[in-house]
């Protein structure tokens, strides 16, 4: 099972040599294709050879372009990436509204329980009130807990003077850290067959991973939990690199300790299960440990 991110942010070229990546710089290195869960080029100066990146598809591997100013902006998505796509495709098309608004729930209160879960861990006593959202939550969350919760729970964590349109350090790692989130979210999607631009809440029509995004509220915890313990920090390429790490970090789901990149692919899999099965109980929620 592939477990490594190999972020490159100097000058290099990339190369493919049996089932091995080549990276070519000041010095070579070789990382197996195996091993190899995300490929994040942050510089602009990467040179990739076309046989290297049909390789990369080949073996499922997402690869994520960062721009100019190593902020990622775009990711490599195969076409053909399970062998049912195109079963999968006319069932997710087919998949009933009512369990939808279902497990979009579900996934609301999982992400309020952890955010209040994270609070009550820092002692802050506000982690009751969105205990308290929870216990209010409508089907399709249509009353907005989901948002109501937002405010005080960032509120809570960086201050009442934060919000999440400022420009600073702590948003730059929020961002950077969801979209290596997302990029996970999607590759796991993706390598099941289903269409990510289909989402279960998001639908917008320029988003092509709104499952993607729906999929990955509750877990945006282990970023929260990482900025807010290092709220101090300059936002740099060491900062970066330690959000990139966090995808190798233990966490206990389903009640078994497991790499959290490895506990994204069951969760996936068992939420795209309820819908598929019109059975929620096959939804398995990922509880962030106080």
């Amino acid at each position: 099972m592939s477990f490594r991110t190999v972020l490159i942010t100097q000058k290099a070229k990339l190369s493919y040599k049996d089932n091995f990546m080549v990276i070519s710089g000041e010095e070579m290195k070789m990382i197996h294709l195996s091993e190899i869960n995300i490929i994040i080029i942050e510089s602009n100066m990467v040179q990739i050879s076309a046989y290297l990146l049909n390789q990369i598809i080949k073996n499922k591997i997402k690869l994520i372009i960062c721009d100019e100013k190593h902020n990622p902006i775009a990711e490599m998505v195969a076409y053909f990436s399970n062998f049912n796509t195109s079963k999968k495709a006319i069932g997710q098309a087919n998949w009933e509204e009512d369990m939808k608004q279902t497990v979009w729930t579900a996934i609301v209160a999982n992400k309020i329980k952890n955010q209040a879960n994270l609070l009550k861990s820092i002692g802050n006593e506000r982690f009751m009130l969105l205990l308290n959202y929870l216990q209010e939550i409508e089907l399709n969350d249509v009353t907005n807990r989901e948002g109501h919760s937002a405010k005080v729970y960032f509120n809570s964590l960086f201050g009442t003077d934060f919000n999440r349109d400022k420009i600073c350090d702590i948003n730059m790692a929020l961002d950077y850290g969801y979209t290596i989130l997302l990029s996970t979210f999607n590759r796991a999607i993706s390598s099941l067959g289903y269409i990510n631009q289909l989402g279960l809440n998001h639908k917008n029509e320029y988003n092509f991973f709104n499952l993607g995004c729906d999929l990955m509220e509750p877990f945006r915890v282990v970023i929260d939990e990482f900025v807010y313990n290092n709220q101090d920090r300059v936002f740099d390429s060491e900062y970066k690199k330690d959000l990139v790490q966090l995808l190798n970090k233990n966490i206990n789901y389903c009640n078994k300790n497991m790499l959290l990149i490895n506990a994204i692919n069951i969760f996936v899999l068992n939420a795209l299960r309820a819908v598929d099965e019109n059975n929620i109980s096959e939804y398995k929620q990922y509880e962030y440990e106080i």
